[in-house]
């Protein structure tokens, strides 16, 4: 068996122009343990030292952790370190043949652990509700009997190939109908589209929040590097019964793809979002400054 070893290492600094009086922030930025993904190492360094913290698994089996701060204080980095073991996926089997209303029908019926856990991710979520619009976006690809592969793949290329990828264009909060109209966005406005796309359909699909390889995988550096690389990455994850749950990573073009490290998962991304918190005290303005390294260190 193939496997990779990388090394992930995230930072994010807040500087205030004002002395802030306390803070609470969670992070989810340990990766999961998976199938397909071993977590050797996980660790996090916090300045200023929180007064309180706490470790705990969400709703949707993410790690998470609380920090609070009680002290005054006018810079707040947050910086995880992990090291992360993929190994090849086996390949998907026979099951990519099934038409895709036959996987819509299967979902609402499916009793299985993962089939109910599905059934919110048919449904509308904070940012990422279902609409005809979203609906006859994907129909160009979801032809009538068309095998579910065929057809989801043909969508996460047209994204890839459609939308423009340019940062700052858009913020989390930005409706999925403003990104369908004007084609362009960064990675999570992709994964909401391809996420409202298929649930407008019936099909039941989540946000999935990781990294990708920073640089081009040693054995082939004349390959592309992937978009979106140097922050948190964003994909989509769709449910089929009897095959489980198939990425497809719209900025990239990808479907079930092999150089993307899993932090967690969720509805969109208020469900996942990798730093998360408030301050209290006077009115501040604050700089937000985010680096990702994601470096492979060995192949066996």
């Amino acid at each position: 068996m193939t496997v990779t070893r990388f090394l992930v290492r995230h930072r994010t600094e807040y500087r205030y122009d004002e002395p802030v009086t306390a803070g609470h922030t969670v992070t989810r930025l340990e990766p999961r343990p998976l199938p397909h993904q071993q977590v050797l190492h996980t660790g996090m360094d916090v300045d200023p030292e929180p007064s309180r913290h706490s470790r705990y698994v969400d709703h949707f089996g993410n790690h998470a952790t609380y920090l609070a701060f009680d002290d005054p204080h006018t810079v707040l980095s947050v910086t995880a370190s992990s090291e992360v073991e993929l190994a090849v996926r086996p390949p998907l089997g026979d099951g990519w043949v099934v038409p895709w209303e036959d996987v819509v029908a299967a979902t609402g019926r499916d009793r299985t652990d993962d089939g109910l856990a599905a059934r919110a991710c048919r449904l509308d979520s904070p940012l990422v509700r279902r609409h005809p619009d979203l609906a006859g976006f994907a129909a160009a690809s979801f032809a009538i009997g068309r095998p579910w592969a065929e057809a989801a793949t043909d969508l996460t290329t047209r994204i890839f190939h459609d939308f423009e990828f340019v940062p700052g264009a858009t913020d989390v909060t930005t409706p999925v109908l403003e990104v369908l109209v004007a084609r362009r966005g960064v990675c999570q406005d992709f994964a909401h589209l391809l996420l409202g796309a298929l649930r407008s359909l019936g099909l039941a699909a989540r946000y999935v929040s990781g990294y990708v390889e920073t640089e081009p995988p040693s054995d082939d550096p004349a390959a592309p590097g992937l978009v979106g690389a140097e922050a948190s990455h964003a994909w989509v994850a769709l449910y089929v019964p009897g095959t489980g749950w198939v990425d497809l990573d719209p900025t990239n073009g990808l479907v079930h793809p092999t150089r993307h490290i899993t932090v967690g998962w969720g509805r969109d991304y208020t469900d996942v979002a990798p730093v998360r918190g408030v301050v209290v005290g006077p009115p501040v303005h604050q700089n937000l400054h985010i680096t990702v390294s994601v470096q492979s260190v060995d192949r066996s």
